[in-house]
């Protein structure tokens, strides 16, 4: 999957958005460059992020994560952050679309970094 290319200012306090793609059953993954106001990769040093998708989101109520997704820094002094899920994750998912969002932190100030919807498609067959 190509790598998305985030520009990202703390100060702005908005997410970019960057739609997504899940085949149920299949490994996902989804890779971001993030970069800051002056196009140099942001330093992520010390930082930690998280993500999950949920079916939909409702102000007042409360919805559960659908699923939780590994976030790892794949390098990051270079602004690298991978977000994935496993196939045995995926094949439980069922198909619609679905809402994402990426966090990032410093200390206690956390940041919304990516927000967009993730299309789920299902498998057509799977392997034994």
């Amino acid at each position: 999957m190509p790598s998305r290319n985030i520009t990202f200012d703390p100060d702005a306090g908005v997410p970019k958005g960057a739609n997504l793609t899940i085949h149920t059953g299949a490994d996902f993954s989804a890779n971001f460059n993030v970069v800051d106001t002056s196009s140099s990769a942001f330093n992520f040093e010390s930082w930690t992020g998280s993500s999950q998708m949920t079916k939909s989101v409702s102000i007042g109520s409360s919805s559960y994560p659908t699923a939780t997704f590994n976030v790892g820094f794949t390098s990051a002094a270079g602004g690298k952050i991978k977000i994935s899920l496993g196939s045995t994750d995926t094949r439980s998912l069922s198909e619609g679309r679905y809402v994402y969002n990426l966090l990032v932190s410093s200390g206690s100030t956390v940041y919304n970094l990516v927000n967009g919807n993730i299309l789920v498609i299902p498998g057509i067959s799977s392997a034994p």
